[in-house]
């Protein structure tokens, strides 16, 4: 099986537009809602510089009232009523806008997730054979976070600051177009600033993405694997690993904080800088009577200076979060727009109903009968082949990638009810033929048949219908027994999950259990042993009552007793089907109608136990090794 691979996000957000325009394009049906919210986003800055410029009548008249004695009251109480109100509305406008953003965020991220997850579901499996599964978790996590944060904040204040700088601007120009020459300089100074310091923020954002989901791949298989880590004392190996994988996350988000982090003070002295400045330029215009200067004037300009620097603040703390965002997000739409598993199949299966005489017919109804209903293009008639389960391969080759061949020419014959059993050593090709007869992979050069049906013809939905397979490595998801039986076939009714149980000879532990089927499994069934997983597993297949079964080791978890105990029922469950049995305990395939015995991804030998017995070759030797070692 070919490694897998970190994902990787890219260096940086190479199509910025396209990115957001995607991202908005899951807004759809948002759109009252957000002319609503841009209306309140503006109506809250709106407050803010009008309740700014409010200052000056309202210090002008303290002023006044101090040196003339003349304090126009009901003009002051005035001014204060509607300075409050407006704070107020203010107010409203912003809970009303934070509120819409909150709900549209939290929407767009679902319809985002729910596309990732349904086109992550209909992926072949060779991908996620190349595919680092922590990667892939991180696309849930931190990159629909970063989306999040970017919907939900970082728009409005972006929206909000273009607002408050136009606003201030044109109030400050009013006030005196003198004094604001000094700000339009340190206007141009900070976004010199800012363009330099955020290009480098902005690339050390995306490299702690990228070095953040390495990490989490590593925990999430350190987690998995922790027994293992335990069995074989790596807990020193695994702590220098993490070391490493920490210490390039460590640098990578010093890299890109130090120059957030930076941004902040420069920004902060720069504005007090030009506080001082102003204030000082201003007192001494207000004194003098230059322009008409007053003292409210000043306090309102200074107010004014307040508001127009800390907008591009808070851009500039949000352009990191942007470009973070723009970076997940192009790594999500790469898995949204991943190919999708082919499937060119057109014959489908079918509940029929088979006469005496042995004509096919479809029914509408469950006959507990099935067919092969094949559509023919080029007369437009249908034929049905009843399902047997007949599996040939005919010269197949195949290989992961086109550098290394895993099958050579493999060529077989499995009839309706017969066991097959493949045995020979780890990477001779054992699963890998299994895993072609369900199609997760598709044969480049040969051809597999099923029931005399070229698979390629078959739709993979219904092909893996008709098989069930159990694996090495069992999965329980989070549910009762019960439910993890049904799995198999989700419309079994309560007797037939006890006769599959039954059959797998997983009642009896089943009914120790504290709740018996209604037992909840959570963690991968993590409070069962190992061997009732693999029961359970059996009994799924055997629910779903499938012609074609496929059994990966599944008895290497179970203990001999166990494994004698159930041996009647697993005849039982093979009976009248087309078994296909990978297995290193020999004994286990003594009872088959074949043995495979494969060897670089040939088979070398095949016959039953006792001819192959009788040829003294591999599976001899590999028989009367395991003989002596048991």
């Amino acid at each position: 099986m070919p490694p897998g691979k970190n994902m990787g996000p890219p260096a940086k957000p190479r199509h910025v537009f396209p990115a957001l325009k995607r991202i908005f394009s899951y807004m759809y049906g948002f759109k009252l809602h957000m002319t609503i919210a841009v209306t309140a986003i503006i109506l809250s800055a709106g407050a803010g510089i009008i309740g700014t410029n409010m200052l000056k009548p309202i210090i002008d008249n303290i002023n006044d009232a101090l040196h003339t004695g003349d304090w126009d009251k009901s003009r002051f109480n005035s001014l204060l009523i509607f300075l409050c109100c407006v704070y107020a509305a203010g107010a409203a406008a912003t809970f009303t806008f934070q509120r819409i953003m909150m709900r549209v965020s939290t929407t767009t991220l679902m319809r985002i997730r729910n596309d990732l997850f349904n086109n992550m579901e209909s992926l072949p499996v060779r991908y996620f054979d190349r595919h680092n599964h922590g990667e892939l978790m991180s696309l849930y996590t931190n990159d629909t976070d970063a989306i999040r944060e970017m919907l939900s904040n970082s728009i409005a204040n972006f929206i909000s600051s273009a607002v408050t700088i136009t606003g201030v601007l044109v109030s400050m120009i009013i006030l005196s177009w003198r004094l604001t020459i000094i700000v339009i300089v340190m206007f141009f100074l900070i976004i010199r600033i800012i363009g330099f310091i955020g290009s480098r923020s902005g690339k050390g954002f995306v490299a702690q993405q990228k070095a953040l989901g390495t990490v989490n791949g590593y925990i999430e298989e350190m987690i998995d694997g922790q027994k293992v880590v335990k069995v074989f004392s790596r807990e020193e190996k695994a702590q220098e690993e993490f070391d490493v994988l920490n210490e390039q996350l460590c640098e990578a988000a010093t890299r890109a904080n130090t120059f957030a982090n930076v941004l902040m003070p420069i920004m902060n002295n720069l504005s007090y800088l030009h506080y001082a400045v102003t204030a000082i330029i201003g007192g001494i215009m207000a004194v003098k009577g230059i322009g008409g200067m007053t003292v409210g004037t000043v306090v309102a300009y200074l107010q004014l200076t307040r508001s127009f620097s800390q907008p591009i603040t808070q851009v500039s703390q949000q352009l990191n979060s942007v470009l973070t965002a723009l970076a997940g997000a192009e790594r999500i739409f790469a898995v949204i727009d991943e190919e999708p598993e082919a499937d060119n199949g057109y014959v489908t299966l079918v509940n029929a109903d088979i006469a005496p005489d042995g004509t096919i017919t479809e029914a509408d109804h469950r006959t507990g009968h099935w067919a092969w209903r094949h559509p023919h293009k080029a007369d437009g008639t249908v034929t049905y082949t009843e399902v047997r389960g007949n599996v040939e391969f005919d010269d197949v080759y195949f290989g992961y990638t086109p550098e290394k061949t895993v099958l050579n020419g493999i060529t077989l014959y499995a009839h309706a009810g017969q066991k097959i059993a493949f045995v020979g050593s780890t990477g001779a090709g054992k699963t890998t033929i299994t895993n072609l007869i369900n199609r997760f992979y598709d044969v480049p050069d040969g051809k597999i048949r099923y029931d005399g049906i070229n698979i390629n013809k078959i739709k993979k939905d219904d092909l893996r219908r008709s098989q069930s397979i159990v694996l090495q490595d069992t999965h329980l998801f989070t549910g009762t027994v019960m439910e993890n039986i049904r799995y198999g076939k989700l419309d079994a009714t309560d007797e037939e999950v006890y006769a599959a149980a039954k059959l797998a000879n997983a009642d009896t532990f089943i009914h120790h259990l504290e709740n018996g089927y209604d037992t909840m499994l959570t963690a991968d069934g993590a409070n069962l042993s190992q061997g009732q997983r693999q029961l359970l597993a059996i009994a799924r297949a055997a629910v779903a009552d499938p012609p074609v079964l496929i059994l990966d080791e599944a008895t290497s978890s179970i203990d001999t007793r166990t494994e004698a105990l159930i041996e009647k029922g697993m005849d039982q469950l093979m009976e009248g089907r087309t078994v296909f049995v990978i297995a290193h305990r020999l004994s286990t395939v003594r009872n088959s109608n074949a043995i495979m015995v494969l060897e670089h991804g040939k088979i070398i030998e095949r016959g039953d136990h006792n001819a192959l017995i009788a040829q003294h070759g591999k599976y001899y030797q590999l028989y009367t090794g395991m003989f002596e070692l048991s």
